[in-house]
């Protein structure tokens, strides 16, 4: 069992900390047109994260099992040095790249995600609002554990990934550096993420590094003041409905559906995918779920 720290937990200072001082700095240095800080939405966001944390702990259980079994059965063996850490580092943050990506585009998987979304704020409590449902994410990293990679090993790529990304979920920060931006995943390329808007949907998904986004066609620069939330807003702060809100909606559209093909579309194509009308019918109308802040199909 390779000895790694758990960066979350050594990380939570600094959470708090940086909380603290972006709040003062939105009371000392209000901008008009920024999301700001809204006291039930905030609330929503620590309480979600607060809530993953247990729900994570469950999960934990068959996915390090599966983990496990994996590793055994490989004959692949990486040893955690000081070199090979970052070369796991980059490797995860190529599969994350992938995980995050199929988390827009499919709607089961988006009914976890749609969680993170769901703030029309951004400010770094959004970063603590993640989803109950992550057991979602495990098979994108599989392909590590199949080369070797010990599953404590990949445990700490996705912590040290997942603490780089609170400090981006701001707009105290403005755009950095052209090489810092070209690189590295940044607020201004995060708050086009997390935008509801036309060209920014479904756009930078990167974690650490924007570059895979860069690579593969999902990169735009922020342009335009981004407006935040989904493209269908929810409009509640209760932390169970907005965990549950996009699995409810569905299964509605499950009991609406005509036959098994429609089905499977509901679940397995894109938030905003609708069946072709019949021949001679009108289009069908708009789908109880909310679509994903993107227009995948």
């Amino acid at each position: 069992m390779p000895n790694l720290p758990d960066v979350v937990l050594w990380s939570i200072p600094a959470f708090v900390l940086l909380t603290v001082l972006e709040m003062v700095s939105h009371r000392i240095h209000p901008d008009e047109d920024a999301a700001g800080y809204e006291t039930k939405d905030a609330a929503t966001s620590i309480g979600m994260g607060l809530g993953s944390l247990a729900f994570d702990a469950l999960w934990k259980i068959p996915v390090v099992a599966i983990y496990t079994a994996v590793y055994e059965l490989t004959p692949l063996r990486v040893p955690v040095l000081w070199w090979t850490i970052p070369l796991m580092l980059l490797a995860q943050d190529f599969l994350y790249y992938w995980q995050h990506r199929g988390h827009h585009v499919i709607r089961v998987l988006w009914a976890c995600h749609v969680v993170h979304h769901s703030s029309r704020k951004f400010n770094l409590t959004t970063a603590l609002r993640q989803p109950w449902t992550s057991v979602t994410s495990w098979p994108f990293y599989l392909p590590m554990i199949a080369l070797g990679v010990h599953p404590a090993a990949v445990a700490f790529c996705y912590s040290v990934n997942l603490v780089y990304q609170f400090w981006i979920h701001t707009e105290r920060v403005g755009k950095l550096p052209r090489p810092f931006e070209y690189v590295l995943n940044t607020p201004s390329h995060h708050r086009v993420h997390h935008a509801s808007q036309g060209g920014y949907l479904d756009r930078n998904f990167g974690g650490i590094l924007i570059v895979w986004d860069r690579m593969f066609g999902s990169w735009v620069g922020e342009t335009d003041r981004p407006v935040y939330g989904l493209t269908k807003n929810i409009e509640t702060y209760n932390p169970l409905r907005v965990a549950t809100h996009e699995y409810a909606a569905i299964a509605r559209d499950l009991r609406a559906a005509n036959d098994w093909r429609e089905r499977a579309g509901r679940v397995f194509r894109g938030p905003g995918w609708q069946p072709a009308p019949a021949a001679g019918k009108s289009a069908a109308p708009e789908p109880a779920a909310e679509p994903a802040p993107g227009t995948a199909a």
